[in-house]
């Protein structure tokens, strides 16, 4: 209790965590480009660093306090006041949203860490950071929001950072128009996500998020149509945020920002955004029974697709980032089944080795003058040790070799709860998976550390040093072994047990599955990589194994399902409307009424002989036609 009483408040704390990050952003976006490289790495990794350190203040604190199952409230100003509704700026600290806050600060700032390495000399490194520092204040401001205003707004602003941040190479047209797919395409859930809380507001008066989660079962029955609807629109908006099927397509393309940036999408900020929805909306969830089954399935589905597209990838990062795509799947599997507690593990975890192996990845490419083709690297263990030493710790935990990885722990906990929910398809997915893994992260390894070295940048490069560099490798390493599964979010009160809780029977059976599945994969990986290479080759150049190559290459085609069903019928659409058929009917009118009046003027000559004939024969006309009609 001494040491509580040392430490500042929550109140003062809280919003600390995102107002450093934004200070930072502030500073650096009216710097005019006046300071040093050395000044603008000091503000943006500084700002970062001191969140991370509120953020260690904070969970201090939480640990040590008595009453850790109520969520510490921090109600800033009253956001507008129109009748009843009356939106706050308020904050929210529970277990939940410590641990994501964790993540997103712990490891953010080793990723802001290592650009101060990888971004040395970078001509826009002020922009850089900037960018960076916004995207991390985004997301914080995603997970404090005690309501689905707030949440909403850090989670438009995560979505605008991720155009910055991927298009930030922007002198290439087609980075910028990665960061305008990434856009789009998750505008297209932000759309479901938006009209979910107009439901969610409509039916029940309220965003308030512990408000809602009170009411959903006062005001619904289980499966009733109207929350499934809410759930489903949930769920839209996560598929799109998450990278899932099938609002997918644009994680591999977002590789064209910098290394530090596809770090921190894949590990601490954007693609976790929406399992965190998910988790905190839980109880939503819970009374929509088919689409929690139906966040199961794509979760499933998606990471069977992501790991056979992994396998047949050339460039180091579209490898990972595939990865990233089938890991989360596995959580959106775990909170298919009602495992929420276990998908968050793993969204932690994944965040640990995932930074691992990016990062690991950037300086591989930095070290071999921005080569990341596997074809024409190899041979870089000797030359490379640290990397490689992040490769091969980060590539076991993504494997999850059994009993040392922190990736063990985790992903068993999400297999096991689908084995207990009785969701056995879900299982079988899972284990093909995990399979997969095995198959494209051993490939990854061989192709990049052994054989021979295949192009002048691999045969050139030069380990990366200095403090930088290293130390955020070593500390990702050390917290994707065993050391890492040691730590135990806060969730209990906070998320419902899930289905395995206090059930053991079959468990021990179930982890010498996966990791004889696991083993196999990596040794399978193995036996073709080095004895059977030149087969392997021969089999991907012909028949329907270069088909297959092909497909998996091509990430089984959805960019061009996509282009065919959606981009080149709204292309033609516009051409179509480019002249506008509204104003050309218009125009068409106008110009029939003025040829009419051009005629009609031409009889106004002034001649009386001819208006006198003109009303005889009118006279005439009408006569005949009342003698016809009559």
């Amino acid at each position: 209790m001494e040491l509580m009483t040392l430490l500042p408040s929550t109140g003062f704390l809280l919003p600390l965590t995102f107002l450093l990050p934004l200070a930072g952003t502030i500073i650096l976006a009216f710097s005019r480009g006046k300071f040093s490289h050395g000044a603008v790495t000091f503000v943006g990794v500084g700002s970062i660093g001191l969140a991370a350190l509120v953020t260690a203040l904070l969970a201090l604190g939480f640990h040590n306090s008595p009453t850790q199952a109520d969520p510490q409230i921090v109600t800033l100003w009253t956001w507008m006041s129109v009748g009843e509704f009356q939106p706050s700026v308020g904050l929210a600290l529970d277990g939940l949203s410590l641990t994501m806050l964790s993540i997103i600060t712990g490891v953010g700032f080793l990723i802001h860490l290592f650009a101060a390495w990888y971004m040395r000399g970078d001509e826009g490194v002020t922009r850089f950071y900037a960018y960076m520092n916004l995207f991390v204040f985004s997301m914080v401001l995603l997970v404090l929001g005690d309501n689905l205003l707030l949440l909403f707004l850090g989670w438009e602003g995560v979505g605008m950072c991720s155009y910055l941040l991927i298009g930030y190479y922007y002198q290439n047209s087609a980075n910028g128009w990665a960061g305008f797919k990434a856009f789009i395409i998750t505008r297209i859930g932000d759309v479901f996500l938006a009209i979910g809380m107009f439901l969610l507001f409509a039916r029940l008066g309220t965003l308030n998020i512990a408000e809602i989660l009170s009411l959903a079962p006062q005001v619904w029955q289980a499966g009733d149509s109207t929350v499934e609807l809410a759930a489903l629109l949930l769920l839209g908006g996560a598929l799109g945020k998450s990278a899932q099927l099938p609002l997918h397509t644009w994680l591999a393309d977002a590789m064209a920002g910098p290394t530090p940036v596809s770090a921190l999408i894949h590990a601490a900020t954007m693609v976790t955004a929406g399992v965190y929805l998910i988790a905190r909306m839980h109880g939503v969830f819970e009374l929509a029974p088919d689409a929690l089954y139906l966040t199961g399935l794509i979760g499933a589905v998606t990471l069977l697709v992501a790991g056979f597209a992994a396998l047949a990838q050339t460039d180091i990062k579209r490898v990972l980032a595939f990865s990233t795509m089938s890991q989360i799947g596995y959580m959106f599997l775990a909170l298919g089944v009602g495992a929420f507690d276990a998908a968050v593990f793993h969204l932690m975890i994944h965040a640990f080795f995932k930074a691992l192996l990016f990062l690991s990845a950037g300086a591989v490419i930095i070290s071999c003058h921005h080569e990341q083709d596997i074809n024409r690297l190899g041979g870089l263990w000797r030359k490379l040790p640290l990397a490689y030493m992040g490769f091969i710790v980060g590539g076991a935990a993504l494997v999850a070799l059994p009993l040392v990885t922190a990736g063990f722990y985790s992903k068993d906990e999400i297999l096991w709860q689908a084995l207990a929910a009785d969701r056995q398809g879900l299982l079988i997915a899972g284990l093909v998976g995990a399979f997969l893994t095995s198959l494209y992260t051993t490939r990854l390894i061989i192709g990049i550390f052994h054989g021979e070295m295949k192009s002048d940048g691999a045969r050139q490069a030069k380990a990366g040093r200095g403090l930088a560099h290293g130390l955020p490798l070593i500390i990702l390493a050390l917290l994707s072994t065993l050391l890492g599964a040691w730590i135990t979010p806060p969730l209990s009160g906070v998320l419902p047990a899930g289905p395995g809780e206090g059930v053991e029977a079959g468990h021990t059976a179930l982890e010498l599955m996966a990791s004889a599945t696991a083993l196999i994969g990596v040794g399978f990986g193995v036996w073709l990589l080095a004895f059977r290479r030149q087969w392997l080759g021969r089999i991907t150049r012909q028949g329907i194994g270069a088909g297959l190559w092909t497909l998996w290459h091509n990430a089984w085609g959805f960019d061009i399902i996509f282009d065919w069903l959606l981009v080149r019928p709204y292309r033609g659409l516009v051409r179509l409307l480019k002249g506008d058929l509204f104003d050309a009917f218009f125009r068409l009118v106008a110009q029939v009424l003025r040829v009419a009046h051009l005629g009609l003027s031409r009889t106004q000559t002034g001649k009386l002989r001819g208006y006198a004939a003109t009303m005889v024969v009118g006279a005439a006309l009408i006569l005949l036609s009342l003698a016809l009609t009559f």
